[in-house]
């Protein structure tokens, strides 16, 4: 039965829209030294994600459970990436499977396809909090930044296995440094779980730095130095569920019961492919005007073009390029 007034006149027809996870594979050619894996050829059609285990054959063993971490530099799948087991590993063809994932737009059985549909983004923050994932720590030297599930935060185990901080939305974390300037690169995953990476630079010892990027699941944190206290907590920079390149698709933003446009901060999804770990949200973000509560409720209508769903729809239409 027709759901939609279109729907009388055009009848129903499969659009498409939410994640469809889809495992992905490559072979490549590369060595490891460290924990810097470096392509220097991939088989054409393969892709590398974040996630991804790394397996080896001939010229030397890769260590069991490596996975690739986080994107550094290089186009078309070569470059240097980063991989969570230090060693060294000769020229070698290497292989790429296991949890590396792209989600892409599934099918859903009713709907007009290309002239679109609207997405209804309804959620209720947390309040912020400066220090509830990483508590207040001296770094003893540049390395790993030991977390702690704090206050609207808490500890899981997701489905790669790994115990995660988890947030109750996406979101953009803050840092803050005590005596002295540092970077933190944060890890983790997406609310589509896909991995990524952000590096956040304070500037001003002193002043929270909010990063750009909505994390939905943090794995871990480093710091480039020691000697300064260190903490990483959230903003109220939230992600959006999809795409949105322009202000011109949102709709309605509707903060704390309120029939008026609110008025707060939105910025477009960062379309920069390859996505770096400097780059922007790959779906964009938006700053309501108003600090949240925990009560008061976010309500955003999206308007989805024909990328997004439809019979002609793709992943990065509808979920943008893909983390780095």
């Amino acid at each position: 039965m027709p759901q939609f007034s279109d729907d009388l006149f055009l009848g129903p027809a499969q659009t498409y829209m939410g994640t469809d996870l889809n495992q992905t594979e490559a072979v490549v050619t590369g060595s490891i030294s460290g924990t810097t894996l470096t392509v220097t050829s991939i088989l054409s059609g393969d892709v590398i994600v974040l996630g991804q285990y790394v397996g080896g054959t001939g010229g030397g063993g890769v260590s069991a459970g490596t996975y690739i971490t986080a994107f550094v530099s290089g186009t078309g799948g070569t470059g240097t990436y980063t991989v969570n087991n230090s060693q060294t590993v000769t020229s070698t063809t290497l292989t790429l499977s296991g949890d590396g994932y792209l989600g892409d737009p599934s099918p859903m059985d009713l709907g007009v396809g290309p002239l679109g549909r609207v997405y209804i983004w309804d959620c209720v923050p947390q309040t912020l909090q400066t220090a509830n994932i990483a508590a207040s720590q001296t770094a003893s030297g540049a390395g790993a930044v030991t977390l702690t599930a704090g206050t609207s935060t808490k500890s899981v185990v997701n489905a790669y296995g790994q115990t995660v901080i988890q947030l109750n939305t996406p979101r953009a974390l803050q840092i803050n440094t005590s005596t002295t300037a540092r970077s933190i690169t944060v890890s983790g995953y997406d609310y589509y779980g896909q991995a990524m990476t952000e590096k956040i630079t304070v500037a001003t010892a002193g002043t929270a730095k909010p990063g750009a990027k909505a994390f939905y699941q943090i794995v871990s944190a480093t710091i480039d130095g020691s000697a300064t206290a260190v903490t990483i907590g959230t903003t109220d920079i939230f992600g959006l569920p999809v795409r949105c390149i322009d202000a011109g698709y949102v709709v309605k933003v509707g903060w704390n019961n309120t029939l008026a446009q609110d008025a707060g901060t939105f910025t477009v999804a960062d379309m920069t492919n390859p996505a770096t770990n400097q780059t922007g949200d790959v779906r964009g973000t938006y700053k309501p005007s108003t600090a949240s509560d925990g009560t008061k409720r976010l309500v955003m209508t999206i308007a989805l073009p024909a990328i997004a769903v439809g019979p002609n729809a793709t992943r990065t239409g509808a979920l943008g390029v893909t983390q780095a």
